[in-house]
């Protein structure tokens, strides 16, 4: 049996990548995400003795991260700025950043609604089942399903632009 630390740092070592990519998605912004991972990693560590099953290592991590970034929205109030006077650029020529389809679909799933959104980060981005991702939410898997399902209707009609699919509520 391995001792404590060495189970964790063997932890850390394997789901760091996983951790920090779910917590850039949910963040949008590196050094949130790395505050994330470390706070992650600090309640990890104060209650590594709860973790009975290795493989739950990861769903188990990306909920606290997941409530670690809901909990920055409990207890900060986001600055306002004074739009009044700004100046706004006429963006008529889009830059080639903004013509890259990775960004367009990251835009696109970042207006989707967070009911949708966070299921298919789990599947898309943390690689988990519809089972594990019920698990997550607190859903059941045949809503998780719905949900996903959704969701990949969502962007289809935002990343086609399609019209009709507006008309049927998707959006």
């Amino acid at each position: 049996m391995l001792n404590k630390r060495t189970q964790f740092d063997q932890l850390v070592r394997r789901l760091t990548p996983d951790v920090y990519r779910f917590a850039y998605w949910l963040s949008r912004d590196e050094s949130l995400a790395k505050d994330l991972v470390q706070e992650c990693f600090l309640r990890a560590w104060r209650s590594l003795d709860d973790l009975r099953d290795d493989k739950a290592a990861k769903a188990w991590l990306l909920t606290i991260v997941r409530r670690e970034h809901a909990r920055l929205f409990e207890r900060k109030t986001p600055p306002i700025d004074d739009i009044s006077e700004l100046v706004i650029e006429d963006q008529d020529s889009p830059s080639a950043f903004d013509l890259s389809e990775v960004q367009e679909m990251r835009d696109a799933i970042g207006r989707i609604e967070t009911k949708y959104r966070e299921p298919l980060l789990l599947q898309l981005v943390g690689g988990f089942t519809c089972d594990e991702i019920a698990d997550q939410l607190g859903l059941t898997t045949a809503a998780v399903m719905t949900q996903l399902f959704r969701a990949r209707a969502k962007l289809k009609v935002m990343l086609r632009g399609d019209v009709q699919g507006n008309v049927h509520g998707l959006l």
